[in-house]
C-alpha cells in the first residue's frame, strides 16, 4: 500500500512534478547582458522559430531569426523577442493562473534550458515548447 505512494513521491521528486523547482532555480539570477539561443515551437503563436538573441541593459538588444519562422517574426515585430527573464515572467503567469503543465528543466549552470506551456490539455495549439541553448552571459 505505501510502495506505491512512495515510489510515486520519489518519481515527483527526481522530476519535479511540473513544479519546476531546482537548486538551478535558487542560484541562477538574469544578468543584465547576455545572448542565446532561442527555439519556440509548439502552439498557434506568433513567436515561432529559432532565433539568436542578444541582451542588453535587460533588454533585447538584437534578434537574428534563424530559420524561415524566425526571419518572419524578427521582420514582422522584434518586440516578440523575450528575454530569459519574460520567459520565466510566462512561466509564472502560466502557474499562477493554474496551468495543466508549466514545467522548466535547468541547465548545469543554473540557467533555464527548456521551458513547456500547456495551459489547458483539452485545448489544442496552446501550447509552448522553449528551448534555451548557446547560453552565454556578458562579461563586462
Amino acid at each position: 500500500m505505501f510502495a506505491p505512494a512512495l515510489i510515486a513521491g520519489l518519481m515527483c521528486a527526481t522530476t519535479a512534478c511540473g513544479s519546476g523547482t531546482s537548486q538551478g532555480a535558487a542560484t541562477w539570477e538574469e544578468p543584465s547582458s547576455y545572448s542565446y539561443t532561442l527555439r519556440s515551437t509548439e502552439g498557434e503563436r506568433a513567436l515561432i522559430g529559432t532565433f539568436r538573441v542578444s541582451v542588453e541593459d535587460g533588454e533585447v538588444a538584437t534578434a537574428a531569426g534563424l530559420d524561415d519562422s524566425g526571419r518572419r517574426v524578427v521582420g514582422q515585430n522584434l518586440d516578440a523577442v523575450p528575454t530569459i527573464g519574460e520567459l520565466l515572467d510566462e512561466l509564472d503567469q502560466a502557474r499562477q493562473d493554474g496551468a495543466d503543465t508549466a514545467e522548466i528543466e535547468y541547465a548545469t549552470d543554473g540557467h533555464p534550458r527548456r521551458i513547456v506551456l500547456d495551459r489547458d490539455l483539452r485545448a489544442i495549439d496552446d501550447e509552448a515548447v522553449y528551448v534555451i541553448s548557446a547560453y552565454q552571459p556578458d562579461a563586462r
